[in-house]
């Protein structure tokens, strides 16, 4: 029985480190569809991979991290014709980004219920805007190093490569948090409104994204009603949504990305992106924070009034203290004798 049992749980954390190893070359396959080639490097709007990583970090514990690795490495040798010491380092890079990420959460108390204001800044800063540092800057360096990035494009490229990274982290792994806990609501109006809000954002991405009068802005408002009505749930895969739409139009330069340099579609994509993403994730995980409040609020309530309800007993006649004289006080009231 004890071999089983361990047999049992060395199946679970092999199908788990594959599952990570899978989960990551896939969603880098998605990603490098809309590759974008600056100076040699490869970089792109949004890199999924990180996000998956920092997700399954957040949820199955740091023991997965192989699968990060080994992701990377399948990844990067990809990408190439041959695997170099090069490669090597850009993988160990992609591999200390999102450990370091979830270290730095872990520090500071992160819940990845997502329930809280603290636990939405966190994510954003720490998560994705400082960790990602590391593997912008050691792949950008390793780059610079085999030479093909000149010095002069050096911080252009590395903030491409941490552009894409903490996109990942803001954009796709909320949406995993939020799937891991995921319940079926009833058969309500609910689910009438859920219905009409994935078909309004959807229409609301392609217009913002192909018309050319520049009505970008058109996606807020439904990121808006998304976050107020639903949470994260409902935020969440918005963003999302609204990022995959925006990529696509910016690669292929239509609707107000037509026209402009690749580096200025880059940074209005990154820009997009980053608005899109910090309006579901904070704004959602506001309105969870104050229903919250206020459920616990109420909770407190109701307990209050069942104390007073067990009290209140002690207040009617009948509960005051005899004295020599035959006469009844309550606690605390009344004249004393010989006053």
């Amino acid at each position: 029985m004890i071999r089983s049992k361990k047999a049992r749980r060395r199946a679970v954390y092999v199908a788990q480190v594959l599952g990570v190893t899978g989960a990551y070359y896939l969603s880098g396959r998605l990603g490098l569809m809309r590759q974008v080639v600056i100076d040699g490097a490869v970089v792109t709007p949004l890199w999924p991979p990180t996000g998956i990583a920092l997700a399954a970090l957040l949820c199955l514990g740091v023991r997965v991290w192989p699968g990060i690795a080994l992701g990377t490495l399948i990844t990067v040798a990809d990408i190439g014709d041959a695997f170099t010491m090069s490669r090597l380092a850009i993988m160990l890079g992609n591999t200390l980004a999102p450990l370091a990420a979830y270290a730095l959460l872990r520090k500071v108390g992160f819940r990845s219920e997502l329930v809280r204001l603290r636990d939405g800044i966190c994510l954003v800063f720490l998560g994705a805007f400082a960790g990602m540092l590391i593997s912008a800057t050691i792949g950008s360096f390793t780059l610079l190093a085999d030479g093909k990035v000149p010095p002069g494009r050096f911080w252009l490229v590395w903030s491409s490569w941490w552009a894409g990274d903490a996109m990942g982290v803001l954009v796709v792994t909320p949406v995993l948090l939020v799937l891991r806990r995921v319940r079926l609501p009833r058969l309500d109006d609910r689910w009438l409104e859920a219905a009409v809000l994935a078909v309004v954002v959807v229409v609301a991405a392609l217009i913002s994204t192909r018309s050319s009068l520049s009505m970008i802005y058109l996606v807020f408002p439904v990121i808006i009603w998304a976050a107020l009505r639903f949470q994260l749930p409902g935020s969440a895969p918005c963003a999302l949504v609204v990022s995959v739409f925006a990529i696509i139009a910016g690669t292929d330069s239509l609707g107000p990305f037509a026209g402009h340099t690749l580096m200025e579609i880059m940074a209005n994509l990154t820009v997009l992106n980053g608005c899109v993403a910090l309006t579901a994730l904070l704004l959602g995980a506001t309105v969870a924070e104050h229903k919250n409040i206020r459920r616990e609020t109420e909770h407190a309530v109701v307990e209050l009034e069942a104390l007073v309800d067990q009290l209140a007993p002690l207040s009617r006649p009948g509960t005051g203290r005899q004295y020599g004289d035959g006469r009844e006080r309550p606690f605390g009231g009344g004249s004393h004798p010989g006053r």
